[in-house]
């Protein structure tokens, strides 16, 4: 018999099994990164001491064009220019369910902590700063929700 064609089985299902790992590591990888924040229950209550005012969402909107932009997008729809390099797609504010689900304490725990690929921004920029992004990031999924006809 002989053993060439045993080698060549034994070679192929290695190499399979190789192919199965990596799929399997892919696979809990993107699950790891697409899962969803662990915010505290303390930080869900917190409430935005600065209403949405034009004054809060001019300043919201050029933080966002200096900060957030580049990953979510001009739009806030999360293909921003840098979205498609990234190990998780970036938020889309513009999600109006999505949107009316997370509190302004989340929004404002997750831009304050961050979580890979999204940098912390706690040491960046002030509190008050932090709030204008979480009023001006509400703005995308109410101008989403009006061009739908619907209720944000």
């Amino acid at each position: 018999m002989d053993p060439k064609p045993a080698k060549k089985k034994t070679k192929a299902v290695l190499i399979w099994l190789a192919i199965a790992a990596i799929l399997i590591i892919a696979t809990v990888a993107m699950f790891n990164a697409f899962a969803g924040w662990t915010v505290p229950d303390s930080a869900r209550t917190m409430q935005n001491p600065y209403p949405a005012a034009a004054d809060t969402l001019k300043d919201g909107s050029e933080i966002y064009a200096k900060r957030c932009k580049e990953c979510h997008g001009v739009n806030g729809d999360g293909t921003g220019e840098k979205a498609d390099q990234l190990s998780a797609m970036p938020s889309d504010f513009t999600d109006t369910h999505e949107m009316s689900r997370a509190t302004d304490g989340e929004l404002f725990w997750k831009i304050t902590h961050g979580r890979r690929p999204m940098p912390a921004f706690k040491d960046k920029l002030t509190d008050k700063q932090r709030w204008e992004l979480v009023d001006y990031i509400r703005t995308f999924a109410k101008k989403a929700a009006e061009q739908n006809g619907s209720a944000p």
